[in-house]
This record gives C-alpha cells, sequence and structure tokens, in this order.
C-alpha cells in the first residue's frame, strides 16, 4: 500500500509560480515511477508529468513543457512539480501518482498508475 500526500496548491497570479510536493510513505518509494496529473472542473483528467524511479528519466505534457519541472528525492520519498509562468489554464485540482510497479517505466497514461494522492487546488489569475 502507498500512501500520497500533495502539498503546495493555492492562489497565484499568471506568470507566478508554485512549487509541489508529494510525500509518499508506506512502501519503498525509490524504486516507483511518479507522476503528476490535474483536473479542471468538466475536463477529463490530464497528464501534466512523470519521472523514472531513477530520476533519468522525465517526460512533459505539452502543455506544460517548457515552464514545469518534475523532480524527486528519494532520500525524502518525495516528488515536485515546479510550476513556472503560470497561465489561467493551468488551473486545476493536481494529483500526484504513484506506478507500483518496481522499476517500471514512467507511464503517461493515468490507467498505469496504481496509486494516487487526494490532490491539492491550484487557481491560477488573470
Amino acid at each position: 500500500q502507498v500512501q500520497l500526500v500533495e502539498s503546495g496548491g493555492g492562489l497565484m497570479q499568471a506568470g507566478g509560480s508554485l512549487r509541489l510536493s508529494c510525500a509518499a510513505s508506506g512502501r519503498t518509494f525509490r524504486r516507483d515511477a511518479m507522476g503528476w496529473f490535474r483536473q479542471a472542473p468538466g475536463k477529463e483528467r490530464e497528464f501534466v508529468a512523470a519521472i523514472s524511479w531513477s530520476g533519468v528519466s522525465t517526460y512533459y505534457g505539452d502543455s506544460v513543457k517548457g515552464r514545469f519541472t518534475i523532480s524527486r528525492d528519494n532520500d525524502k520519498s518525495t516528488v515536485y512539480l515546479q510550476m513556472n509562468s503560470l497561465k489561467p489554464e493551468d488551473t486545476a485540482v493536481y494529483y500526484c501518482a504513484a506506478d507500483g510497479r518496481m522499476y517500471g517505466p514512467a507511464p503517461r497514461v493515468s490507467s498505469e498508475y496504481n496509486y494516487w494522492g487526494q490532490g491539492t487546488q491550484v487557481t491560477v489569475s488573470s
């Protein structure tokens, strides 16, 4: 079993930055690929970013590429999402997810993830 707790969301003006954190507990975090997804009201859950278990490989959704950065600290069992140059269209609930398959690839599809956090709200005003 894996528990994921997101933090760092909030209200920010367009052009600003936020850093989301996702603290993991309950199993060996360092062997799981991790991902961030988001869901805006009335829209489907959207892939934001993913990172391999080693941290060597990262992947981004087209809408955030060049603005967001995913990273991880395996000693702290935490994955981060640094969000820069925020836009109003980034407004959504952001979810952290753990792959749950040791040494697996870093999926970009939500159905490939087995564990999810409760989400944290990010609101970007224009």
